[in-house]
């Protein structure tokens, strides 16, 4: 008699509170989850980003702050917690960037140095959407946010957002992240369209096969970090850790905790970082127009990113004698996507010939397109409170 006398809403409150917009975001999370075990795409971000979406759009989750009704106090959700200890201080991006640091090996890119101008050549998107955003009614900060989706660094991403566009840091990071798992599926066509197959036929060699000392894969780190600092004090967090990283890596007496930032540190905090960005994938905060109009702003500035590296590569093959010239795909290495995008374009180059193999020129150059993410996320940081 009682279960009869109780209404659905007493009886089952999370059923009859779902609304569309809810079940619209579960099937986001039901996707992403798709995405990354069916295709594989950035399965470490794109599960646990998509398993959070499905946390967060059940009505009253535990896992979101909610208001206890006997007592009217809240109760927080750990994913409010982990977002406010990790996200809101910036602290589990900046431990991504020692992880990625650890990863990188800058003695490619010191065998072939001109490819680091593709890391800043390949940031052309970045700016260019910045000022259609604004065209479109963004302020300037939510330009920034916006546009820094072309770095397709996501890290950066989130630290930029979270600091000039708090409200849109779901969409963001949602975009960002998506972006660079969807690098193997955007940027093949892109290239393409941009090159000859003659251009794609190029044959690199991987640079000067001179053995790179030790000491100065140690100094490099110290001597960016130093140098950005001076230039552009803002940037010292996202070039630090990085930088920091790496000299981890190259010191020789830290090789377990290398090892240790490679790996675990990495695993656990990508974990972290997917589930908890999901905290801010909500129906009232995605269910929006801006929601379209920022994925489809991002992915002009990914294209407009792999455009710009490609059309350098181009322009500086004019001043390059035959049989010295740069294969343009390589361009499109410029982007963050570390080392996704040096793993498509080296499949791209024996899919045209067979023993044509672009992997260290396309290491160096998406290097080099990391660390120009993160000068430009730096730049963004320190010039945008000027004139916003």
């Amino acid at each position: 008699m009682i279960i009869q006398a109780m209404n659905l809403e007493q009886l089952l409150p999370a059923i009859a509170g779902m609304t569309w917009p809810d079940l619209v975001m579960i099937g986001v999370g039901l996707l992403l989850i798709y995405l990354a075990i069916a295709k594989n795409y950035e399965p470490t971000l794109l599960l646990p980003m998509g398993f959070g979406a499905i946390l967060v759009n059940i009505p009253l989750s535990s896992a979101l702050t909610q208001i206890d009704p006997a007592t009217g106090q809240a109760v927080e959700g750990v994913l409010n917690v982990f977002f406010d200890a990790g996200i809101a201080t910036e602290i589990f991006p900046l431990l991504i960037f020692i992880a990625i640091g650890a990863m990188i090996d800058f003695s490619p890119l010191f065998r072939n140095p001109s490819l680091l101008l593709f890391g800043a050549a390949a940031q052309l998107g970045i700016f260019l959407t910045m000022m259609l955003a604004t065209l479109l009614g963004y302020d300037l900060r939510e330009a920034a946010s916006i546009g820094i989706i072309g770095a397709a660094d996501g890290p950066t991403s989130i630290i930029v957002a979270s600091r000039f566009a708090p409200s849109l840091l779901g969409p963001i990071s949602v975009a960002a992240y998506s972006y660079m798992a969807l690098v193997p599926i955007i940027q093949p066509p892109v290239i393409r369209l941009l090159t000859s197959r003659r251009e794609r036929l190029i044959r690199m060699s991987s640079g000067s096969a001179r053995k790179i000392s030790k000491k100065a894969l140690i100094l490099f780190p110290i001597a960016v970090t130093i140098v950005a600092g001076i230039i552009a004090p803002s940037s010292l967090a996202l070039i630090g850790f990085l930088m920091f990283g790496n000299l981890v890596r190259e010191c020789g007496v830290l090789n377990k905790l290398s090892l240790s930032a490679q790996n675990e540190l990495a695993s656990l905090v990508t974990l972290l970082l997917g589930i908890t960005i999901a905290s801010t994938m909500t129906a009232d905060r995605f269910i929006r127009v801006d929601t379209l109009i920022i994925i489809a702003l991002g992915l002009f500035a990914f294209v407009l990113d792999t455009f710009g590296g490609v059309i350098f590569a181009k322009f500086l093959n004019l001043f390059r004698r035959e049989g010295n010239k740069m294969n343009p795909m390589i361009g499109a290495c410029g982007i963050s996507a570390f080392p996704m995008s040096a793993r498509v374009i080296h499949q791209m180059g024996l899919k045209e010939d067979p023993y044509n193999y672009l992997l260290m020129p396309a290491i160096s150059a998406n290097v080099g397109g990391q660390i120009g993410s993160v000068v430009a996320g730096g730049i963004i940081l320190t010039l945008v409170p000027f004139f916003a």
